[in-house]
């Protein structure tokens, strides 16, 4: 389908980026990789008047470590993600998970704050750095702010993002030297997951110390799966205890019916994703 007529600028940075988004309030759509943009556009299920190019904005690009904390642009895209040595370090289940979004062509054009602004619940990243406990960094007239993730996805393709705010940044504390894996059931490849779960655990001694578990698909927005985080801590890291402590990983979702599967269906997914997951991490 062809896209409602809309106007168009490019900003050389983030300052001129957020000027021209405050002047244009509610009517204005950021783009960035476009690979959740233009797909609305050409369906016609978003009618901007302005789409704001922010591709060209260097300071928006780019991976550093500070202080232990992994520091990433908005603009970075899904490839350089994967690729870069510092990601696979310091948070080696945003790498594993960003490797198995799409294909190829989009990882190369994605972004990674692209895919978080845009917020689908049924998106491979927002449950995998809400698993990471990260902060999104936005920047507004109003300066900086700081977004935990747990705070950011407000609803389906809702985030606590301002119409006059820019994301600019992820920072993601260090999970070196934990166990991590993400799983997920799809139809066929490279579409959406029906169900996701991004697994990260810590041992001690034999025993699980700690386990964080996100879940894709299980609600209007990303989730954790608290309870069975609360079923893993202190027991031994055997099969039997994680495919126990995986049959609470459905509790307090909401997972939508859709062609792909009904609800139950998609509670059953989430306890035996859990479970592999979670084994996967531990190996």
């Amino acid at each position: 389908m062809i896209p409602p007529a809309f106007d168009y600028t490019r900003p050389a940075s983030v300052d001129e980026a957020v000027r021209t988004l405050a002047d244009a309030g509610e009517d204005a759509k950021v783009l960035a990789g476009g690979q959740s943009l233009l797909p609305l556009l050409r369906l016609r299920l978003a009618f901007p008047e302005l789409v704001v190019d922010v591709g060209r904005i260097p300071e928006l690009r780019g991976i550093r470590e500070d202080a232990g904390t992994l520091v990433i642009g908005a603009m970075t895209s899904h490839h350089d993600v994967i690729r870069d040595p510092l990601v696979r370090r310091h948070a080696g289940l945003l790498a594993a998970a960003t490797a198995t979004v799409a294909d190829p062509a989009v990882r190369h054009r994605g972004t990674l704050g692209g895919s978080l602004a845009h917020a689908d619940p049924a998106g491979d990243l927002p449950a995998v750095v809400l698993a990471l406990d990260a902060t999104l960094i936005a920047v507004g007239p109003q300066g900086r702010r700081a977004i935990p993730a747990r705070e950011f996805f407000l609803d389906y393709l809702q985030t606590a993002l301002h119409p006059d705010e820019l994301l600019v940044g992820v920072e993601i504390p260090s999970t070196e030297g934990w166990g991590f894996h993400y799983e997920k059931f799809q139809r066929v490849a490279q579409a959406w997951a029906v169900v996701g779960v991004a697994a990260l655990v810590r041992r001690d001694d034999g025993h699980l110390a700690e386990s964080r578990i996100g879940l894709t698909n299980m609600g209007s927005t990303p989730l954790r799966a608290t309870s069975t985080e609360a079923a893993l801590t202190g027991v031994d890291a055997e099969p039997g205890a994680v495919a126990r402590a995986a049959e609470a990983a459905a509790e307090g979702t909401h997972p939508s019916s859709d062609p792909s599967g009904s609800p139950e269906y998609r509670a059953h997914l989430a306890q035996v994703l859990t479970r592999r997951a979670v084994l996967a991490a531990l190996e």
